[in-house]
């Protein structure tokens, strides 16, 4: 080495790269340095492009909210720490006291605690319909509603929302429409297009796919926009930049995950579908489906049928020892893991798990019971998968 580059090095020069690194580098840095108190009083006023402290932007965080703009068509997209952290965004950013909320009685456990319980906290007023029912919808629709929620495809049973009915809905109330697309992903459905004002997805699922980040984003349009970035940053509901960093590494397969999944799981639907160990078997993309008209319509179908996603819902014919007996049975093949998206099959209890703050009649009037299982499924061979079913089945009979 000569003593010219000695010098350079000690100097702490830096040396840019003569090539381009194919992954994205990360960014933990937690404040950027700045020229003067303007550049930094333009930041964060975001009169000007760049990073002052990642609370509020870091750009990684900025890379994955535009791979999330792209796949929604959406103007904005903002990154959370959770799925939980994106809904709460929407909460805090869009209503204020004495609005009202139109709630899905089949959201999440979660979601409803949170756009009930703690919104009324807030004096946000709700109330909880069957989203699935538009007359339902019209007739909770007030002069202070604001806001209805629902899921693209519910948890657990799997009906799917008509969100161009809702959107019509809401909007000759001058109330917005928010989806939670967890289930779906916008590689079946973009609830944009069809009239949704917000949508969040929990990253945490399949749009990351490898059980190691919790992760949520919002996207939406100039029209919603003006108060969520200032609420992001206030209320401090950041991603890091490592979690961003996964989840765009994730998202790199996720039309090629979703697609194989949502292929293997309408097969296992069928071939599970009036099985005698089992009391009814939901999946959107079965012919008896009810909705299977309009998932066809709103999702992106095709012969193979890929459009109606990878969970899949059954109830044995049997209670709580039947269902741990069964939960028993498959493991270590379909672990028990009370998530979904990941690339292994999974299976959840809703009644012990996503729902277990309900009670009893409530669960029964979703169609939840002790025997309900919820199977998140990979991108196994289907056969392989089938065969661990059957084993479980089996062991129950």
């Amino acid at each position: 080495m000569t003593s010219e580059k000695k010098t350079s090095n000690v100097s702490g020069q830096r040396r840019m790269p003569a090539t381009t690194a194919l992954a994205p580098p990360i960014y933990p840095a937690t404040v950027y340095a700045c020229d003067s108190p303007q550049q930094a009083a333009d930041l964060l006023a975001g009169n000007t492009d760049g990073f002052i402290y990642s609370r509020d932007g870091h750009p990684n965080s900025d890379m994955l909210a535009e791979q999330c703009k792209d796949w929604h068509r959406a103007e904005h997209a903002a990154i959370a720490g959770s799925g939980m952290a994106a809904l709460a965004l929407a909460l805090l950013s869009q209503l204020q006291q004495a609005d009202h909320v139109v709630i899905s009685h089949q959201l999440y456990g979660k979601t409803l605690h949170l756009f009930t319980t703690e919104a009324a906290r807030l004096g946000i007023e709700s109330t909880v319909v069957d989203t699935c029912d538009l007359s339902a919808v019209r007739r909770a629709m007030c002069e202070e509603t604001k806001l209805v929620i629902a899921e693209t495809i519910a948890n657990p049973m799997l009906q799917i929302a008509d969100i161009a009915g809702l959107s019509e809905i809401a909007h000759a109330h001058s109330a917005r429409l928010l989806i939670d697309n967890t289930f779906a992903s916008p590689v079946l459905c973009r609830p944009l297009d069809w009239g949704a004002d917000l949508v969040i997805e929990s990253m945490t699922k399949i749009m990351n796919g490898h059980s190691d980040v919790i992760l949520g984003c919002l996207c939406g349009n100039d029209a919603v926009w003006e108060r969520v970035p200032q609420t992001a940053s206030t209320w401090g509901l950041f991603a890091s930049p490592h979690s961003c960093w996964l989840a765009m590494r994730g998202m790199a397969t996720l039309d090629l995950r979703v697609k194989r999944a949502a292929s293997t799981a309408k097969q296992l639907a069928e071939r599970m579908a009036g099985h005698p160990a089992l009391l009814e078997t939901h999946y959107p993309g079965l012919n008896v489906a009810s909705d299977r008209a309009l998932a066809e319509k709103q999702m992106a179908t095709n012969e193979a049928g890929l459009g109606f996603g990878n969970m899949l819902t059954f109830r044995l014919a049997g209670g709580q020892q039947i269902a741990e007996k069964f939960i028993y049975a498959l493991s270590p093949s379909i672990p028990f893991c009370p998530s979904l998206g990941d690339l292994k099959t999974t299976l959840s209890h809703p009644e012990s798990t996503s729902h277990r703050e309900l009670t009893d009649g409530q669960r029964e009037e979703l169609g939840i019971f002790a025997g309900t299982i919820r199977l998140s499924v990979g991108i196994e061979e289907p056969d392989e998968i089938f065969e661990h079913l059957e084993r479980g089945l089996q062991a129950i009979e």
